[in-house]
């Protein structure tokens, strides 16, 4: 195991440390920052290299057939979100970012497929299809891994989110925070918790992410090349009555001399099944910590928090 300085999120290895040390190592990272990085994940390069290469051409399309995939449609589950639309929980300017969504296909017929649309896929890039269908299934994977860590952290039984997650309303987000000016203002996606059980996030490395620790201080989180930055959601730290925190975080501007250039990042918002009544673990109420929210389904709360941040209407 390698760590950064002390105050710092540590860099765990998925691949080459004990289970246990592990499960102890980053249920103890996200106890202390709602926030882990971990290396040696197991996911293909190669495969990553590819959907890097098309989220940049697919961006790069004119602002006309992208808007052919609008997601407004839908409730921004699957397809294009353009630049400005998306604005974070309580702040007063829209962020700086366009994105594109790819969910989970469902057998017509699931009694889950009435909340989770198909997927749309661009007729401009065929390989989009395949790959990312690919890399959300690679995702969907470590996620579960990720999980089942923190199940042995909690005292669960190590397999106990894989029931829970199964046919979850999982997201993988392809972002693009377009160039800005050497002059503009210093955020370009404002402070925010996610909505999730867990988020998977490649290309953090470029710079810019932050998050808020306990003092208020913001703590850069810069993995090495190839890892995954992960972060607790709000769904994981009502189910943990809290003991697990979903932590503030944004992105930043970089120096006014990377400005010209595009940040690109691939987070994977890991979802409980619609159907999963979020209560709080047993082991995470006592005298002390009383149960802090009351019981909601994954379903009900996406969507009570989908309206908050404007993407869905009404």
């Amino acid at each position: 195991m390698s760590q950064s300085l002390l105050g710092q999120v540590p860099v765990l290895s998925l691949g080459n440390m004990e289970r246990a040390d592990f499960a102890a190592a980053f249920g103890g990272s996200f106890q202390r920052f709602g926030f882990a990085m971990v290396k040696d994940h197991g996911m293909d390069p190669a495969l990553i290299d590819t959907g890097w290469a098309l989220a940049r051409r697919f961006f790069a399309l004119p602002e006309e057939a992208k808007r052919r995939y609008d997601a407004r449609y839908n409730g921004g589950q699957r397809g294009y979100t353009a630049f400005g639309v998306e604005i974070a929980k309580g702040a007063s300017e829209n962020d700086l970012k366009e994105f594109w969504h790819v969910g989970r296909d469902l057998p017509e017929g699931d009694p889950l497929a009435q909340s989770m649309p198909p997927n749309v896929w661009p007729d401009e890039l065929p390989e989009f299809h395949e790959t990312f269908t690919r890399l959300y299934a690679e995702f969907d994977r470590v996620g579960a891994e990720l999980l089942s860590a923190i199940a042995l952290y909690l005292g669960l039984e190590e397999r106990w989110f894989d029931k829970p997650i199964e046919n979850g309303n999982s997201i993988l987000r392809l972002l693009h925070y377009p160039p800005v000016s050497p002059e503009a203002p210093g955020i370009r996606a404002g402070a925010h918790e996610d909505i999730n059980l867990i988020t998977l996030l490649l290309g953090a490395e470029e710079g810019g992410l932050e998050l808020r620790d306990r003092d208020g201080n913001w703590l850069p989180v810069v993995p090495p090349p190839g890892a995954l930055a992960i972060n607790v959601g709000d769904m994981l730290q009502r189910l943990t009555n809290h003991r697990l925190p979903s932590t503030s975080h944004r992105v930043v501007n970089p120096p006014p001399e990377r400005r010209g250039h595009s940040r690109y990042s691939m987070p994977f918002f890991l979802h409980l099944r619609p159907d999963f009544l979020i209560d709080a673990l047993p082991q995470c109420v006592d005298a002390a910590h009383p149960r802090r929210d009351p019981p909601i389904t994954a379903h009900d709360y996406l969507t009570e928090r989908l309206r908050e941040i404007g993407l869905i209407k009404g």
